[in-house]
């Protein structure tokens, strides 16, 4: 079996490492686009155009399924991808985990890049599945690029600018963008309030890889033989991972128990 993910940058890092971890016999193709990134500044056609060509550069490699791990091009670029590829190719897409998150009552806030807070795309999931929930959505410009990058000085002034402008009653944050997941305990310990109950984060990397394995008809196996090998994709060009993924613990996971092909 085999597995392709896709994003703009390293984003893709928490939802190949749950692969990893649910299936280790799975071959795992990673895709991203240093040469186009941050596709959140772009228009929508732009990142349609970059989220065909990480998708094409992932088919190549004859994946069983396509994991969209990126919430930007999930929100702009979905019904091309799979106009393109299904039914050959299985499109999975990345959704911030609002439905479960409103159904904690709330109230919640949504932590997503510019290019998805306020979409409409996201605005249907509140009006669908947040009916009766306080909801602030909370842009967080300049934050997926930092992680990226891992350039520590700018993810502690978004991640601090962004808990600035986030409600202090809120008991869930939903990460909206699959980088902020890199960096979680940092931004659940910049929104906690002190003496109330520990904060509830979302994220999506667990429920997307469930969902591809179930669209293909597989189930998780994580006793299974660790033998599953890594392809690395850098806007086509087969590479090692990237440095900045390696001070991650996801990217030092993988590098640790994924052989290189």
């Amino acid at each position: 079996m085999k597995i392709a993910l896709m994003d703009s940058g390293i984003g893709l890092l928490p939802a190949a490492a749950a692969a990893r971890r649910l299936r280790p016999d799975a071959d795992l193709v990673l895709s991203w686009d240093p040469d186009g990134m941050p596709w959140g500044p772009r228009t929508p056609e732009d990142i349609t155009e970059r989220a065909l060509a990480v998708a094409e550069a992932a088919a190549a490699h004859r994946p069983d399924v396509l994991i969209v791990a990126c919430n930007t091009a999930s929100v702009h670029s979905l019904p091309a991808l799979r106009a393109r590829f299904e039914p050959d190719l299985p499109i999975i897409g990345t959704v911030p985990a609002i439905k479960p998150a409103a159904a904690g009552g709330g109230p919640l806030a949504i932590w997503a890049t510019p290019a998805t807070t306020g979409s409409p795309y996201q605005r249907d999931l509140i009006e669908r599945f947040a009916i009766g929930v306080d909801v602030a959505e909370v842009p967080c410009p300049g934050l997926a690029d930092a992680v990226h990058h891992a350039d520590e000085p700018a993810i502690e002034a978004a991640i601090a600018a962004a808990a600035a402008r986030t409600p202090a009653d809120i008991t869930t944050l939903v990460l909206g963008c699959t980088n902020y997941e890199l960096v979680a305990e940092r931004i659940r310990a910049a929104v906690q309030q002190p003496g109330r109950a520990p904060l509830i984060l979302h994220g999506t990397a667990g429920a997307v890889v469930a969902q591809a394995l179930r669209r293909i008809g597989e189930l998780p196996a994580p006793e299974a033989a660790a033998d599953g090998r890594l392809t690395v994709l850098l806007s086509g060009r087969e590479a090692e991972l990237p440095g900045t993924a390696l001070t991650y613990a996801e990217g030092r996971f993988l590098s640790a128990v994924s052989p290189a092909r």
